[in-house]
């Protein structure tokens, strides 16, 4: 089934849930990478470090759980819909406000609070959706709406583009824009039902529901997750969030040159995360997850170590390819096993701590870069700091995925009541 024919094959209720997560999802995506796209003029502004300023990376994926866990459990106890659109204009007025900031601290603190704002959109609108969509349609439309992430790399990288290209505008411009997203919250309370698998709070206590008791029963299930969410968010933030930096740093490439290898990963991304979704559908979401891996290893060499822009075009796309290729998979794959009555918090409170545990990727790579990988006639080596990194990880994603019936069977298609 094409991606198209399983969107037209959707219902009214399922389309619309579809659509309200993905672009939350995406605007979400795109108000985080705006950061990772001028580390090193928002350090010359405030007279920091690059690694200082990639500490608000660090801190923003840091506080992401803490999101997760607290519009998670109002997805589980009020419905999706209501925490998902407070969730969406948090984030947006936190991105605005980030524009105005006097000074490197002040920046620091609303970073921090926006990766609160940002870890309970994923949750909230992956079980939305999820909930919503056929079973024969859910991996491929797990891969769409996992790359609503990397299309919301992509409307950054473009966004990076035609303020540092066509206009006067800094920085600062690029977090205004970031407020767009409330936009959303119209569509999302004109045409979004809620979710048919959640009851009202009432009725699931009269059944003997307790949410916090289901997800704590699951405790392995639990723990197997966070490893392996941390694995994932390690790989993607690792073969991400420094690779502009990269791109400047190392090779001298403009803004225009780093835009367009962005916009080129992107594509890739985009690409890999439908097919792969749709391949889960087939051959099952963890072979789907090992494929992606071991052609992400394959990649290294064209994605790091590459001296044209042409060759290192190709290496992006093929690397954001496997990494979001095997990202596509993760919507569908953690809703079938989580515990249904937490199904609201437990996906994205795994995804979230992965997160939190993987927080200092950025910053771990631009420190070996400059202090373990130097280069011979001065400055830092981020292309071997890179490589190295996503060798071990993408390793780790795959054996994780190889070993995880020990811990819980796929669920493939299971039914989300």
């Amino acid at each position: 089934m094409s991606t198209l024919a399983a969107i037209r094959s959707l219902d009214r209720r399922a389309k619309t849930s579809f659509i309200a997560a993905f672009l939350g999802w995406t605007l979400d995506a795109f108000d985080f990478f705006i950061v990772t796209f001028v580390v090193a003029k928002i350090a010359s502004d405030f007279h920091r470090s690059i690694p200082g300023i990639a500490l608000a990376i660090t801190l923003t994926l840091a506080a992401r759980p803490f999101g997760a866990m607290l519009f998670g459990a109002l997805g589980d106890a009020l419905g999706r819909r209501l925490p998902l659109m407070i969730d969406i204009a948090l984030f947006s007025v936190l991105e605005f406000a980030t524009a105005f900031s006097p000074n490197y601290t002040v920046f620091l603190i609303l970073r921090v609070l926006f990766g609160v704002a940002m870890g309970g959109e994923w949750g909230l609108g992956a079980a939305l959706s999820m909930e919503s969509l056929p079973a024969k349609t859910r991996g491929i439309l797990s891969g769409l709406l996992q790359e609503g992430y990397m299309v919301g790399y992509l409307l950054a990288a473009v966004a990076n583009f035609i303020v540092f290209t066509w206009t006067p505008w800094g920085w600062r411009a690029l977090f205004i824009i970031g407020v767009l997203p409330a936009i959303l919250l119209f569509f999302i309370r004109r045409h979004v039902e809620e979710s048919p698998s959640w009851k009202p709070s009432a009725q699931r206590r009269d059944a003997g529901a307790r949410p916090s008791l289901a997800t704590l029963r699951a405790l392995p299930l639990l723990l197997y997750a966070i490893l392996f969410m941390t694995a994932f968010n390690f790989m993607s933030h690792g073969t991400q969030d420094l690779y502009a930096t990269f791109l400047q740093k190392q090779h001298g490439f403009s803004p225009g040159v780093v835009s367009f290898l962005a916009i080129v990963a992107a594509v890739g991304a985009i690409v890999g995360g439908i097919a792969f979704g749709a391949l889960s559908q087939w051959v099952g979401r963890r072979v789907g997850i090992i494929v992606a891996a071991v052609l992400g290893i394959a990649a290294i060499p064209l994605w790091a170590f590459s001296g044209s822009v042409a060759a290192l075009a190709v290496g992006a796309f093929a690397m954001q390819f496997a990494v979001q290729g095997a990202w596509g998979i993760i919507p569908a794959h953690l809703n079938e096993i989580s515990p249904p009555l937490s199904r609201g918090f437990f996906p994205g409170t795994v995804y979230q701590i992965g997160n939190l545990l993987s927080a200092g990727a950025a910053q771990i790579e631009a420190t070996i870069a400059a202090t373990s990988f130097a280069l011979p006639g001065g400055g830092a080596d981020y292309g071997r700091a890179l490589a190295a990194i996503a060798v071990v990880v993408l390793a780790a994603v795959a054996l994780l995925a190889a070993t995880g019936f020990i811990v819980t069977p796929e669920h493939r298609d299971r039914v989300l009541e």
